[in-house]
């Protein structure tokens, strides 16, 4: 196998390796949702125990980077498309990281009913898992067009985002009981939040990996 060859094959490695990873941080908030939603501890439970995994698959993906550059010793494109990897894997195991922070806060209320009391979470996690998905396919596709379109779902995050703080106001005007349980309330909408930052993010790295260039900034 030529040198060119091997390269390749490896990178088609890597790819499956990024999908695969994907897959796992999507299905990771796809039970943050139920769990919210049915306030079931032993998935939330599940949910951080799986981050485990996800750590381990990363540590995996950076790993065949750093040898595909000490092996191969890429430059111009085929560079970018490994250092890349590299930034983009490292928000793929922040999201893993956020699920299974959704997941700790989900057994600390427990039994709260909060799936009722703020009715904009679940849409917020919805969004969020799809911008994710999304954007881990246009990464691997090199669809920079695509990641464009999904950068900007991010403002419909940020909005559920508010009127997850509006139902809190009303909470604590209802009650000052509720102080405890709305900060965690906050908390979980935030984390949802952060994940679309990281979807956005992953995003940005597609486009530098197009065109080397990040906030329209030329780096390589």
């Amino acid at each position: 196998m030529t040198a060119r060859l091997s390269f390749e094959h490896e990178l088609q490695i890597l790819k499956e390796n990024l999908t695969e990873m994907g897959r796992m941080i999507e299905l990771a908030i796809d039970k943050t949702l139920e769990a919210f939603e049915n306030q079931n501890d032993t998935l939330a439970r599940e949910i951080i125990t799986g981050d485990r995994t996800v750590n381990d698959i990363e540590k995996t993906i950076e790993s065949r980077c750093l040898s595909l550059i000490l092996k191969q010793q890429p430059v111009a494109r085929d560079l970018r498309i490994v250092t890349t990897a590299l930034k983009v894997v490292t928000d793929m195991e922040r999201i893993g990281d956020h699920a299974a922070d959704i997941a700790e806060l989900i057994i600390r209320v427990k039994g709260e009913s909060i799936y009722n009391l703020v009715k904009h979470i679940p849409e917020m996690g919805k969004v969020s898992k799809i911008m994710v998905h999304d954007a881990v396919e246009a990464f691997i596709n090199h669809n920079i067009d695509e990641a464009r379109e999904i950068m900007k779902r991010d403002d419909v995050v940020d909005d559920l985002f508010d009127k997850v703080k509006q139902e809190v106001i009303s909470l604590l005007r209802e009650s000052s009981e509720h102080a405890d349980l709305c900060v965690d309330i906050l908390m979980i909408a935030k984390y949802f939040e952060r994940i679309g930052d990281h979807a956005v993010n992953i995003c940005e790295w597609t486009e530098f990996h197009e065109t080397g260039s990040l906030n329209n900034i030329r780096i390589l």
